[in-house]
């Protein structure tokens, strides 16, 4: 037996112990994902969440970790999302005279796009035969996680399974948003922005900001309106619909 396996068990051991193991995995995932991002020359297929989170959950896998174990240290990075929100506000006042002139346009979208995404979320996870928890766990999936959550559990949903259908909705955004902008003709760095803001959150924003500043702006604002909205609209239409 090579002596060598024993003993990196045993450095295994020790380090996941430590909750610093947890933020180093991550922020090495991420720099990986990303430099393999830039290599593929920015496609969206290869979009650095995605690929960190694969990395992630096979080395969680491989060695037998905790979720909750890895959480401990990985919380930092999740405490930082709030400051990183937050910022986002800076390109937006940027934007601040276009977005005057479009307010009731963004508005009429921000409602539209809301309840379309709840309600064809629900209807497609019904017609699939999806129980009436996935069916309410799926309604507030365009939303950014942690709202995702609190809705979900408002309207009795599971927020753990929100929080991943959450997270494949952004990726999947993410990816496929050219290509739904290509065949829609869609150019303006506002609209396109705006709409992957409300159909994809986060991880959408973080993809219309590689497009350009003006589409990112417009992203995290449609991401803040429809978490808003959402958490507005949602149990209303739910209780409209078992009512």
């Amino acid at each position: 037996m090579n002596p060598v396996t024993p003993r990196l068990g045993e450095i295994w051991v020790y380090l996941s112990a430590s909750p610093l193991l947890g933020l180093t995995l991550t922020l090495l995932a991420y720099q990986a994902a990303f430099w393999l991002h830039k290599r593929c020359n920015g496609h969206p297929a290869a979009n650095p969440v995605l690929l960190s989170v694969l990395a992630l959950v096979a080395i969680l896998w491989a060695t037998g970790t905790p979720y909750a174990t890895y959480f401990e240290g990985a919380q930092f990075v999740h405490f930082l999302l709030g400051p990183a929100t937050v910022a986002l506000a800076i390109p937006l006042y940027a934007q601040l005279a276009r977005l005057r002139r479009l307010a009731l346009p963004l508005l009429l979208t921000l409602v539209a796009g809301s309840v379309t995404a709840a309600v064809s979320a629900v209807a497609v996870a019904a017609a699939l035969g999806g129980s009436r928890v996935t069916q309410l766990s799926l309604a507030p999936k365009s939303v950014t996680t942690p709202i995702a959550m609190g809705i979900a559990e408002r309207i009795g949903g599971l927020p753990s399974l929100t929080a991943v259908l959450v997270i494949m909705t952004g990726i999947l955004g993410a990816i496929g948003a050219r290509y739904v902008y290509r065949l829609l003709a869609i150019k303006d760095e506002a609209v396109r922005g705006f709409a992957l803001g409300i159909a994809s959150h986060g991880i959408g924003t973080a993809r219309a900001f590689q497009e350009s500043e003006q589409a990112g702006a417009f992203a995290a604002l449609a991401m803040g309106l429809n978490g808003l909205a959402t958490a507005l609209l949602l149990p209303l239409l739910v209780s409209l619909m078992t009512g």
